[in-house]
This record gives structure tokens, C-alpha cells and sequence, in this order.
């Protein structure tokens, strides 16, 4: 379908501008090419250097990082006022949730795979506590079970499974294929509660998640593999991991604002016109 010219568009020029850089950060560079830049390696064949057995422990960690983040991260931030006295949201405390992911990479640098076990499941609850803070800061209710569950989703939002094709994939179209899963998931907790988090459609949701973000994770072990530099790297390795899901975040939920405001097919519409060849993010 052939995108309607922006002119067309019921939204303001402002909106626009805010979509056109929330399209910059949804399209920005995959983690991966993010990641070899600042390790000056291309991570494929760091990959290739990891033991076989890696694969398998990432995808168990990647499993007990997300149930914990439905355990911990979700309780405690729905609870919390989402607002200042005034109304507005606070802006999201982007640099403190950096900060906090840096020190767990540097801790856990110097260990490399053997770390884990325990690094992931903090860096991955840390990582989901700031995308929660992003979704506040742009109007979403944390207390509503939908918008918890969108912030897991970005999580698998960034990455692609092993079932997918090598297609670059979209933002709407990654969207649309988590969204079925969060939908159900949505559902069966709003009738059931989280007591059941091990109920079928919350354990597919947390299985489609984890194959799509243990492929970054997996690339986030392989830029720390290099030997010698230990804490440092991982901590700028972690501050870049963030800063991805960070720019995700704020893309998906400037989105979804827009769509609360004017609709799904509009803001779709005016996404897809929008073109990034020729100019560069608003600030």
C-alpha cells in the first residue's frame, strides 16, 4: 500500500516532527553494528570464537532474566505515581539507569560467560525498570497490565529469532508480531492475575521475547570476549545495550501516544511517509 503524502496528514507539524525522530530511533542501527564499533570488531567472528555450549546458557539466562523482570520490575513500578503535582510526567532518568547497568558490565567484565547467571538477570531488570520509566514519561498508566506488557516487549522488539528470515524487519511489522502474543497474555492476567505467571499465554509471550533478545545478548557477550580489557569494556558495552532499548522505548511509546491521540491508521500511515534518507533526528 502506497503511503499517503504527509501533507495529508491529520497530524499537527509538531507531531510529526516528534514521530519523524521517534522513527529515527525505532530504524536506528541494529545493537550489533553499534556494538562493533566501539569493540572495532566485527561481532560475527566473535561469535564464532564462543564455546558451543554458550547458545544454551544464554537462552536460559535470557528466560530467568524475563521472569524476573515480570516478578520484580512489575510490581514494584506499577505501584508508583506517574505523575508530578501538576500532571505532567517527569521525564524518564535515562542517565541513572545507564549509570547502574555500567556497574554491573564492569563488574561482571572480567568474567565473561561465567557471569552469566547472575549479571543478566540485574542489567535485564534494570533495563526493563528504564524502559518502564520511559513509558511513564510518556503517559502510559504502569498500573495497567497492557502497558507492563509492552515494555517486555520491547525487549524482543530490537532482535530477531532464529525462525526469521534475513528480511530487515520494520518496526510495525515486529510490532504486529509480538502483538498477538502480548494481547493474549494481557488478557489471561487481567482475568487471572500475575499469581498465575506461569499460566500458557504469559509463558509463550516471555519464550517469543527471549528468542528475540537472547540474539542481542548473545551479541552483547561476544563484544565483551575481548581479552585483557575486562571491567572497562563492559561497562561501555553495557551502556551501549541499554542506550539501544532506551531509543526503542522511547520510539514505541512516542508512537503509541500519537495513536491514542489521532489512531492506529493515521500515525501508521504518516510513520511510513515519513522518509530518513535525506535529513536527521530533531532534537
Amino acid at each position: 500500500m502506497q503511503p499517503l503524502p504527509l501533507a495529508a496528514s491529520p497530524l499537527s507539524t509538531a507531531d510529526l516532527s516528534v514521530l519523524r525522530h521517534a522513527k529515527h530511533e525505532l530504524e536506528s542501527p541494529a545493537l550489533a553494528m553499534k556494538l562493533a564499533s566501539i569493540v572495532g570488531a566485527p561481532l560475527e567472528k566473535l561469535l564464532a570464537r564462543m564455546p558451543a555450549s554458550a547458545n544454551e546458557k544464554v537462552a536460559e539466562a535470557t528466560q530467568i532474566a524475563l521472569r524476573k523482570c515480570l516478578n520484580i520490575a512489575l510490581r514494584t513500578l506499577g505501584s508508583h505515581d506517574s505523575s508530578t503535582p501538576s500532571g505532567t510526567p517527569d521525564k524518564p532518568r535515562n542517565l541513572l539507569h545507564k549509570f547502574a547497568v555500567a556497574t554491573t558490565g564492569a563488574a561482571g567484565g572480567a568474567f565473561g560467560l561465567f557471569a552469566l547467571p547472575v549479571e543478566l538477570p540485574v542489567t535485564t531488570t534494570l533495563m526493563f525498570r528504564s524502559i518502564c520509566d520511559v513509558a511513564r514519561s510518556e503517559g502510559e498508566d504502569l498500573n495497567s497490565i497492557d502497558t507492563q506488557l509492552q515494555c517486555l516487549a520491547v525487549l524482543g522488539m530490537g532482535g530477531t529469532s532464529k525462525t526469521d528470515d534475513d528480511a530487515e524487519f520494520g518496526y510495525f511489522i515486529m510490532r504486529g508480531a509480538l502483538a498477538q502474543a502480548v494481547s493474549k497474555a494481557s488478557a489471561e492476567v487481567a482475568a487471572k492475575g500475575f499469581t498465575t505467571h506461569g499460566s500458557a499465554a504469559l509463558l509463550r509471550l516471555v519464550q517469543t521475547i527471549a528468542a528475540r533478545f537472547s540474539t542481542q545478548v548473545s551479541e552483547q557477550i561476544a563484544a565483551k570476549s575481548i581479552p585483557a580489557l575486562g571491567a572497562v569494556l563492559g561497562a561501555m558495552v553495557n551502556t551501549v545495550f541499554i542506550d539501544h532499548f532506551q531509543q526503542a522505548a522511547h520510539g514505541h511509546f512516542t508512537v503509541r501516544r500519537l495513536e491514542r491521540q489521532y489512531g492506529t491508521a493515521a500515525v501508521e500511515a504518516a510513520y511510513q511517509a515519513i522518509s530518513l534518507s535525506d535529513d536527521s533526528p530533531d532534537t
